[in-house]
Protein backbone atom coordinates (compact mmCIF):
# COMPACT_ATOMS: atom_id res chain seq x y z
CA UNK A 1 0.00 0.00 0.00
CA UNK A 2 2.62 2.40 0.96
CA UNK A 3 4.40 1.97 -2.09
CA UNK A 4 1.31 2.53 -4.66
CA UNK A 5 0.74 5.66 -2.87
CA UNK A 6 4.37 6.22 -3.36
CA UNK A 7 3.98 5.68 -7.34
CA UNK A 8 0.70 7.93 -6.77
CA UNK A 9 2.26 11.02 -5.53
CA UNK A 10 5.46 10.77 -7.72
CA UNK A 11 2.97 10.80 -10.43
CA UNK A 12 1.17 13.53 -9.32
CA UNK A 13 4.53 15.84 -8.65
CA UNK A 14 5.54 15.07 -12.46
CA UNK A 15 1.87 16.51 -13.13
CA UNK A 16 2.24 19.92 -11.35
CA UNK A 17 4.99 21.90 -12.97
CA UNK A 18 3.55 20.83 -16.13
CA UNK A 19 -0.04 22.64 -15.00
CA UNK A 20 1.48 25.31 -13.57
CA UNK A 21 3.33 26.83 -16.92
CA UNK A 22 -0.26 26.59 -18.53
CA UNK A 23 -2.00 28.35 -16.02
CA UNK A 24 0.69 31.57 -15.12
CA UNK A 25 1.21 34.74 -17.30
CA UNK A 26 3.51 37.14 -16.58
CA UNK A 27 3.43 40.82 -17.97
CA UNK A 28 5.26 44.18 -17.00
CA UNK A 29 3.45 47.42 -17.05
CA UNK A 30 5.37 50.38 -19.21
CA UNK A 31 5.99 51.93 -15.29
CA UNK A 32 7.75 48.64 -14.54
CA UNK A 33 5.29 47.11 -12.37
CA UNK A 34 5.38 42.99 -12.86
CA UNK A 35 2.25 41.46 -12.65
CA UNK A 36 1.67 37.47 -12.54
CA UNK A 37 -1.39 36.08 -12.83
CA UNK A 38 -2.23 32.15 -11.78
CA UNK A 39 -5.70 30.99 -13.70
CA UNK A 40 -7.08 28.18 -10.70
CA UNK A 41 -10.92 28.11 -12.10
CA UNK A 42 -12.43 25.79 -9.09
CA UNK A 43 -14.10 28.24 -7.57
CA UNK A 44 -14.98 31.64 -8.19
CA UNK A 45 -13.11 33.72 -5.90
CA UNK A 46 -9.65 35.62 -6.47
CA UNK A 47 -6.97 36.55 -4.74
CA UNK A 48 -5.02 40.05 -5.10
CA UNK A 49 -1.81 40.37 -3.52
CA UNK A 50 0.45 43.57 -3.89
CA UNK A 51 4.20 42.49 -3.35
CA UNK A 52 6.74 45.36 -1.92
CA UNK A 53 10.68 45.02 -2.00
CA UNK A 54 11.28 46.53 1.27
CA UNK A 55 11.47 44.74 4.54
CA UNK A 56 13.02 44.99 8.16
CA UNK A 57 16.01 43.62 5.93
CA UNK A 58 16.09 47.13 4.07
CA UNK A 59 16.08 49.22 7.25
CA UNK A 60 19.43 50.60 9.25
CA UNK A 61 20.02 51.43 13.08
CA UNK A 62 17.72 53.83 14.05
CA UNK A 63 14.66 53.30 12.10
CA UNK A 64 14.47 49.42 12.75
CA UNK A 65 10.63 48.55 12.25
CA UNK A 66 9.66 51.08 9.94
CA UNK A 67 8.55 48.92 7.09
CA UNK A 68 6.33 47.13 9.73
CA UNK A 69 4.59 50.29 10.95
CA UNK A 70 4.20 51.59 7.66
CA UNK A 71 2.45 48.39 6.89
CA UNK A 72 0.06 49.91 9.40
CA UNK A 73 -0.15 53.40 8.14
CA UNK A 74 -0.93 51.92 4.90
CA UNK A 75 -4.47 51.67 6.50
CA UNK A 76 -4.93 55.32 7.48
CA UNK A 77 -6.05 57.17 4.58
CA UNK A 78 -5.09 58.39 1.40
CA UNK A 79 -6.04 61.52 -0.17
CA UNK A 80 -9.21 60.07 -1.67
CA UNK A 81 -9.94 57.47 1.50
CA UNK A 82 -10.31 58.43 5.35
CA UNK A 83 -8.97 56.20 7.66
CA UNK A 84 -9.87 52.37 8.12
CA UNK A 85 -12.12 53.11 4.77
CA UNK A 86 -10.08 50.75 2.89
CA UNK A 87 -11.11 48.15 5.38
CA UNK A 88 -14.80 49.14 5.60
CA UNK A 89 -15.09 48.87 1.76
CA UNK A 90 -13.21 45.36 1.14
CA UNK A 91 -16.09 44.47 4.13
CA UNK A 92 -18.61 45.78 1.99
CA UNK A 93 -17.48 43.92 -0.86
CA UNK A 94 -17.76 40.65 0.76
CA UNK A 95 -13.88 40.14 1.29
CA UNK A 96 -10.94 39.74 3.30
CA UNK A 97 -7.97 41.39 3.33
CA UNK A 98 -4.98 41.71 5.70
CA UNK A 99 -1.08 42.12 5.14
CA UNK A 100 2.58 41.39 6.26
CA UNK A 101 5.71 42.61 7.23
CA UNK A 102 8.96 40.13 7.18
CA UNK A 103 12.50 40.78 6.66
CA UNK A 104 12.60 40.85 2.62
CA UNK A 105 9.16 41.87 1.63
CA UNK A 106 5.74 43.81 2.96
CA UNK A 107 3.07 42.53 1.38
CA UNK A 108 -0.79 43.33 1.44
CA UNK A 109 -3.81 41.12 0.15
CA UNK A 110 -7.76 40.66 -0.27
CA UNK A 111 -9.55 37.57 -1.19
CA UNK A 112 -13.19 38.41 -2.61
CA UNK A 113 -15.29 36.80 -5.42
CA UNK A 114 -14.02 36.98 -8.60
CA UNK A 115 -16.19 40.09 -9.85
CA UNK A 116 -14.80 42.20 -7.02
CA UNK A 117 -11.59 42.19 -8.46
CA UNK A 118 -11.36 45.52 -9.24
CA UNK A 119 -11.94 46.77 -6.26
CA UNK A 120 -8.72 45.50 -4.86
CA UNK A 121 -6.72 47.33 -8.29
CA UNK A 122 -8.82 51.01 -7.40
CA UNK A 123 -8.02 51.36 -4.15
CA UNK A 124 -4.43 49.25 -3.83
CA UNK A 125 -3.15 51.48 -6.59
CA UNK A 126 -4.60 54.43 -4.70
CA UNK A 127 -2.63 53.91 -2.12
CA UNK A 128 0.62 52.92 -3.68
CA UNK A 129 1.38 56.64 -4.43
CA UNK A 130 -1.37 58.65 -2.56
CA UNK A 131 -1.14 57.61 1.49
CA UNK A 132 -1.57 60.48 4.26
CA UNK A 133 0.64 59.86 7.05
CA UNK A 134 -1.04 62.30 9.33
CA UNK A 135 1.46 63.46 12.40
CA UNK A 136 -1.30 62.47 14.91
CA UNK A 137 -2.27 59.04 13.85
CA UNK A 138 1.17 57.89 13.45
CA UNK A 139 1.95 58.68 17.30
CA UNK A 140 -1.33 56.58 18.16
CA UNK A 141 0.77 53.49 16.16
CA UNK A 142 3.50 54.00 17.80
CA UNK A 143 1.74 53.35 20.52
CA UNK A 144 -0.51 50.26 18.88
CA UNK A 145 3.10 48.74 17.87
CA UNK A 146 5.02 48.87 21.10
CA UNK A 147 2.08 47.30 22.59
CA UNK A 148 2.60 44.50 19.59
CA UNK A 149 6.02 44.64 20.75
CA UNK A 150 5.51 43.86 23.92
CA UNK A 151 3.06 41.32 23.89
CA UNK A 152 5.00 39.43 21.00
CA UNK A 153 8.09 39.06 22.06
CA UNK A 154 9.25 41.31 25.89
CA UNK A 155 6.26 39.32 27.54
CA UNK A 156 7.04 36.15 25.51
CA UNK A 157 10.66 34.06 26.57
CA UNK A 158 11.04 31.93 23.64
CA UNK A 159 10.50 35.24 21.49
CA UNK A 160 13.00 37.46 23.62
CA UNK A 161 15.39 34.12 23.39
CA UNK A 162 14.62 34.27 19.19
CA UNK A 163 15.24 38.15 19.05
CA UNK A 164 18.49 37.46 20.54
CA UNK A 165 19.32 35.01 19.28
CA UNK A 166 19.51 35.76 16.22
CA UNK A 167 21.10 39.73 16.95
CA UNK A 168 23.95 37.01 17.95
CA UNK A 169 23.92 34.91 15.06
CA UNK A 170 24.16 38.23 12.78
CA UNK A 171 27.00 41.01 13.15
CA UNK A 172 26.68 42.44 9.70
CA UNK A 173 23.61 41.43 8.39
CA UNK A 174 20.45 43.11 8.88
CA UNK A 175 18.93 40.23 9.86
CA UNK A 176 20.27 41.30 13.18
CA UNK A 177 17.55 43.31 14.37
CA UNK A 178 14.42 41.94 14.55
CA UNK A 179 10.86 42.57 11.85
CA UNK A 180 8.93 44.63 14.49
CA UNK A 181 11.96 46.91 15.26
CA UNK A 182 13.92 47.73 18.33
CA UNK A 183 11.65 49.54 21.09
CA UNK A 184 13.44 52.94 21.24
CA UNK A 185 13.25 53.28 17.45
CA UNK A 186 9.16 52.22 17.56
CA UNK A 187 8.90 55.31 20.13
CA UNK A 188 11.00 57.86 17.74
CA UNK A 189 9.32 57.84 14.67
CA UNK A 190 8.48 60.89 12.91
CA UNK A 191 5.97 61.33 9.85
CA UNK A 192 9.28 62.30 7.67
CA UNK A 193 10.71 59.18 8.16
CA UNK A 194 7.78 57.20 7.54
CA UNK A 195 6.90 59.67 3.98
CA UNK A 196 10.39 59.66 2.87
CA UNK A 197 10.49 55.52 2.89
CA UNK A 198 7.05 55.10 1.89
CA UNK A 199 8.13 57.18 -1.02
CA UNK A 200 11.41 55.68 -1.60
CA UNK A 201 10.03 52.14 -1.60
CA UNK A 202 6.68 52.04 -2.32
CA UNK A 203 6.81 52.24 -6.25
CA UNK A 204 5.13 50.73 -8.97
CA UNK A 205 8.61 49.70 -10.22
CA UNK A 206 9.47 48.38 -6.67
CA UNK A 207 6.43 46.27 -6.81
CA UNK A 208 4.85 42.42 -7.64
CA UNK A 209 1.27 42.22 -8.12
CA UNK A 210 0.01 38.65 -8.12
CA UNK A 211 -3.94 37.47 -8.75
CA UNK A 212 -5.09 34.09 -8.24
CA UNK A 213 -8.00 32.23 -8.83
CA UNK A 214 -11.20 31.86 -11.17
CA UNK A 215 -10.02 34.96 -13.63
CA UNK A 216 -9.06 35.74 -17.47
CA UNK A 217 -5.16 36.92 -17.93
CA UNK A 218 -6.55 39.74 -20.42
CA UNK A 219 -8.80 41.43 -18.21
CA UNK A 220 -6.69 41.47 -15.51
CA UNK A 221 -3.98 43.04 -17.55
CA UNK A 222 -6.50 45.44 -18.52
CA UNK A 223 -7.66 46.01 -14.80
CA UNK A 224 -4.05 46.70 -14.12
CA UNK A 225 -2.90 49.21 -16.94
CA UNK A 226 -6.45 50.95 -15.86
CA UNK A 227 -5.10 51.37 -12.45
CA UNK A 228 -1.65 51.15 -11.72
CA UNK A 229 -0.58 51.52 -15.10
CA UNK A 230 -1.00 56.13 -14.78
CA UNK A 231 1.52 55.76 -11.55
CA UNK A 232 4.71 57.11 -11.67
CA UNK A 233 7.78 54.73 -11.42
CA UNK A 234 9.92 55.87 -9.04
CA UNK A 235 14.23 56.17 -8.71
CA UNK A 236 14.52 53.20 -6.32
CA UNK A 237 17.63 52.80 -3.80
CA UNK A 238 20.30 50.37 -4.55
CA UNK A 239 21.10 48.68 -1.52
CA UNK A 240 24.44 48.38 -0.49
CA UNK A 241 25.75 45.01 0.36
CA UNK A 242 25.66 44.30 3.57
CA UNK A 243 27.55 40.94 3.80
CA UNK A 244 27.54 38.82 6.70
CA UNK A 245 31.43 38.85 8.15
CA UNK A 246 32.97 35.55 8.73
CA UNK A 247 32.02 33.69 11.93
CA UNK A 248 35.33 32.06 13.49
CA UNK A 249 34.02 30.51 16.32
CA UNK A 250 30.89 29.09 18.51
CA UNK A 251 28.46 31.57 20.22
CA UNK A 252 27.07 31.55 22.73
CA UNK A 253 24.05 33.48 24.65
CA UNK A 254 21.95 32.71 27.18
CA UNK A 255 18.20 35.18 28.20
CA UNK A 256 16.94 34.88 31.76
CA UNK A 257 13.22 35.36 31.46
CA UNK A 258 10.24 34.40 33.61
CA UNK A 259 9.28 31.01 32.33
CA UNK A 260 8.18 27.51 32.87
CA UNK A 261 10.68 25.40 31.01
CA UNK A 262 14.22 26.00 29.59
CA UNK A 263 14.73 26.32 25.68
CA UNK A 264 17.68 25.60 23.37
CA UNK A 265 18.17 26.92 19.96
CA UNK A 266 21.29 25.79 17.84
CA UNK A 267 21.74 27.73 14.41
CA UNK A 268 24.06 27.04 11.60
CA UNK A 269 24.64 29.66 9.09
CA UNK A 270 24.01 27.92 5.92
CA UNK A 271 23.61 29.02 2.00
CA UNK A 272 20.61 29.73 0.24
CA UNK A 273 18.69 29.33 -3.32
CA UNK A 274 19.71 32.93 -3.47
CA UNK A 275 23.01 33.12 -2.58
CA UNK A 276 24.22 29.62 -3.12
CA UNK A 277 27.26 29.41 -5.79
CA UNK A 278 26.10 27.87 -8.98
CA UNK A 279 27.95 24.66 -9.05
CA UNK A 280 26.42 23.96 -5.77
CA UNK A 281 22.98 24.78 -6.00
CA UNK A 282 22.02 21.46 -4.50
CA UNK A 283 23.11 22.50 -1.03
CA UNK A 284 20.00 24.38 -0.34
CA UNK A 285 17.74 21.18 -1.29
CA UNK A 286 20.30 18.56 0.56
CA UNK A 287 19.79 20.69 3.76
CA UNK A 288 16.09 20.49 3.24
CA UNK A 289 16.42 17.24 2.97
CA UNK A 290 18.49 16.84 5.93
CA UNK A 291 15.68 18.58 8.20
CA UNK A 292 13.07 16.28 7.30
CA UNK A 293 14.98 13.25 8.15
CA UNK A 294 15.36 14.78 11.68
CA UNK A 295 12.26 16.29 11.87
CA UNK A 296 9.52 14.93 9.36
CA UNK A 297 6.94 13.75 11.63
CA UNK A 298 6.47 10.60 14.28
CA UNK A 299 8.82 8.45 12.02
CA UNK A 300 11.40 10.87 12.09
CA UNK A 301 14.88 10.92 13.89
CA UNK A 302 14.07 13.84 16.56
CA UNK A 303 10.65 11.87 17.27
CA UNK A 304 11.59 8.56 17.07
CA UNK A 305 14.39 8.65 19.23
CA UNK A 306 15.20 12.00 21.28
CA UNK A 307 11.25 11.98 22.45
CA UNK A 308 9.99 8.58 22.35
CA UNK A 309 13.35 6.48 22.96
CA UNK A 310 15.85 8.14 24.62
CA UNK A 311 13.01 11.01 26.07
CA UNK A 312 15.83 13.77 26.36
CA UNK A 313 13.36 16.34 25.08
CA UNK A 314 8.98 16.63 24.83
CA UNK A 315 9.38 18.33 21.66
CA UNK A 316 12.63 19.45 19.00
CA UNK A 317 12.58 20.23 15.56
CA UNK A 318 14.67 21.29 12.74
CA UNK A 319 14.15 24.27 10.29
CA UNK A 320 16.01 24.62 6.94
CA UNK A 321 16.02 28.56 5.39
CA UNK A 322 15.40 27.72 2.43
CA UNK A 323 14.05 30.79 0.65
CA UNK A 324 15.32 34.33 1.83
CA UNK A 325 17.03 37.58 0.19
CA UNK A 326 20.26 36.70 1.93
CA UNK A 327 22.90 34.13 3.92
CA UNK A 328 20.67 32.55 6.57
CA UNK A 329 20.40 29.88 9.28
CA UNK A 330 19.50 25.84 9.61
CA UNK A 331 18.22 26.32 13.08
CA UNK A 332 17.32 23.07 15.48
CA UNK A 333 15.32 24.06 18.90
CA UNK A 334 13.62 22.09 21.45
CA UNK A 335 12.64 21.40 25.08
CA UNK A 336 14.13 19.20 27.61
CA UNK A 337 12.55 16.69 28.50
CA UNK A 338 11.83 16.72 32.73
CA UNK A 339 14.75 15.65 34.46
CA UNK A 340 16.89 16.54 31.42
CA UNK A 341 18.86 19.94 30.81
CA UNK A 342 19.81 21.71 28.18
CA UNK A 343 23.21 20.66 27.61
CA UNK A 344 21.78 17.14 27.95
CA UNK A 345 19.80 18.12 24.54
CA UNK A 346 22.36 19.63 23.12
CA UNK A 347 24.43 16.53 23.64
CA UNK A 348 21.79 14.23 21.70
CA UNK A 349 21.27 16.92 18.87
CA UNK A 350 25.03 16.66 18.07
CA UNK A 351 24.99 13.26 18.61
CA UNK A 352 22.44 13.01 16.08
CA UNK A 353 24.44 15.37 13.62
CA UNK A 354 27.66 13.48 13.92
CA UNK A 355 25.73 10.36 12.66
CA UNK A 356 24.46 12.56 9.76
CA UNK A 357 28.28 13.31 9.20
CA UNK A 358 29.18 9.20 9.62
CA UNK A 359 26.93 7.29 8.09
CA UNK A 360 24.38 8.28 4.73
CA UNK A 361 21.19 8.17 5.48
CA UNK A 362 19.22 5.22 4.52
CA UNK A 363 17.00 4.90 1.28
CA UNK A 364 14.11 4.47 2.72
CA UNK A 365 14.35 7.51 5.00
CA UNK A 366 15.22 9.39 1.84
CA UNK A 367 12.01 7.70 0.43
CA UNK A 368 9.91 9.00 3.28
CA UNK A 369 11.32 12.41 3.06
CA UNK A 370 10.51 12.67 -0.69
CA UNK A 371 7.26 11.39 -0.44
CA UNK A 372 6.18 13.91 2.35
CA UNK A 373 7.51 16.74 0.12
CA UNK A 374 5.29 15.84 -2.79
CA UNK A 375 2.48 14.78 -0.37
CA UNK A 376 2.76 18.82 0.84
CA UNK A 377 2.97 20.16 -2.14
CA UNK A 378 0.36 18.48 -4.13
CA UNK A 379 -1.82 20.04 -0.87
CA UNK A 380 -0.64 22.96 -1.00
CA UNK A 381 -2.21 23.65 -4.37
CA UNK A 382 -5.76 23.46 -2.98
CA UNK A 383 -4.94 27.00 -1.56
CA UNK A 384 -5.49 29.72 -3.77
CA UNK A 385 -3.90 31.83 -1.36
CA UNK A 386 -1.07 29.74 -0.85
CA UNK A 387 -0.06 29.55 -4.93
CA UNK A 388 -0.32 33.51 -5.17
CA UNK A 389 2.16 33.93 -2.10
CA UNK A 390 4.64 31.27 -3.10
CA UNK A 391 5.16 33.16 -6.49
CA UNK A 392 4.96 36.83 -4.40
CA UNK A 393 7.68 35.57 -1.91
CA UNK A 394 10.08 34.08 -4.57
CA UNK A 395 9.41 37.03 -7.21
CA UNK A 396 10.15 39.51 -4.39
CA UNK A 397 13.52 38.15 -2.30
CA UNK A 398 15.27 37.88 -6.36
CA UNK A 399 14.11 34.88 -7.57
CA UNK A 400 11.83 33.64 -10.53
CA UNK A 401 8.42 31.86 -9.57
CA UNK A 402 9.40 28.93 -11.63
CA UNK A 403 11.80 28.05 -8.86
CA UNK A 404 9.23 27.00 -6.84
CA UNK A 405 7.43 25.04 -9.17
CA UNK A 406 11.17 23.03 -9.73
CA UNK A 407 11.02 22.51 -5.97
CA UNK A 408 9.65 19.16 -5.89
CA UNK A 409 11.88 18.19 -8.45
CA UNK A 410 15.20 19.58 -7.23
CA UNK A 411 14.16 17.86 -3.50
CA UNK A 412 13.97 14.00 -5.54
CA UNK A 413 17.31 14.37 -7.61
CA UNK A 414 19.36 14.86 -3.73
CA UNK A 415 20.94 12.09 -2.55
CA UNK A 416 22.18 10.08 0.77
CA UNK A 417 25.88 11.22 0.00
CA UNK A 418 24.92 14.99 -0.64
CA UNK A 419 22.93 14.82 2.58
CA UNK A 420 26.40 13.66 4.24
CA UNK A 421 28.37 16.41 2.85
CA UNK A 422 26.30 18.89 3.78
CA UNK A 423 26.24 17.99 6.99
CA UNK A 424 29.64 17.29 7.44
CA UNK A 425 30.30 20.68 5.67
CA UNK A 426 27.67 22.67 7.26
CA UNK A 427 27.18 21.54 11.03
CA UNK A 428 30.55 23.20 12.59
CA UNK A 429 30.92 25.02 15.39
CA UNK A 430 32.85 27.99 14.05
CA UNK A 431 28.99 28.25 12.07
CA UNK A 432 27.16 28.19 15.10
CA UNK A 433 25.22 29.91 17.66
CA UNK A 434 23.53 28.67 20.52
CA UNK A 435 20.80 30.29 22.53
CA UNK A 436 19.19 29.07 26.20
CA UNK A 437 16.56 29.97 28.16
CA UNK A 438 17.19 30.07 31.51
CA UNK A 439 13.66 30.20 33.39
CA UNK A 440 12.95 32.72 36.03
CA UNK A 441 10.52 32.52 38.46
CA UNK A 442 7.03 33.86 36.59
CA UNK A 443 5.40 36.73 37.99
CA UNK A 444 1.68 34.96 38.04
CA UNK A 445 0.96 35.35 34.52
CA UNK A 446 1.57 32.57 31.86
CA UNK A 447 3.87 33.40 29.04
CA UNK A 448 2.26 34.64 25.73
CA UNK A 449 2.41 32.16 22.80
CA UNK A 450 5.41 32.35 20.46
CA UNK A 451 4.82 33.76 17.03
CA UNK A 452 6.99 33.97 14.03
CA UNK A 453 9.11 36.60 12.41
CA UNK A 454 6.22 37.80 10.08
CA UNK A 455 4.00 40.34 11.81
CA UNK A 456 0.43 40.73 10.81
CA UNK A 457 -1.59 43.41 11.91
Amino acid sequence: MQMQKLKILAWLAMLIPGLALAQVSEFELENGLKLIVKEDHRAPVVVSQVWYKVGSSYEHNGITGISHILEHMMFKGTENLEPNEFSQIIADNGGEHNAFTGRDYTAYFQKLHKDRLEVSFKHESDRMRNLIIDSAELIKERDVVAEERRMRTEDNPKAQLRESFNAAAFMSSPYHHPVIGWMSDIHHYQADDLRDWYQQWYAPNNATVVVAGDVEPKTVLELAKKYFGPLKPEQVAELKPQTEVAQKGLREIKVKAPAELPYLMMGWKVPVVTTVAEDKAWEPYALEVLAGILDGGNSARFARELVREQQVATNVGAGNSLFSRLKDLFVIAGTPANGKSVADLEQAIREQLQRLKDEPVTEQELARVKAQVVADTVYEKDSVFYQAMQIGMLETIGLDWMVGENYVDNVKQVTAEQVQAVANKYFVDDRLTIGELVPQPLDGSRPAVTTGDTHVR
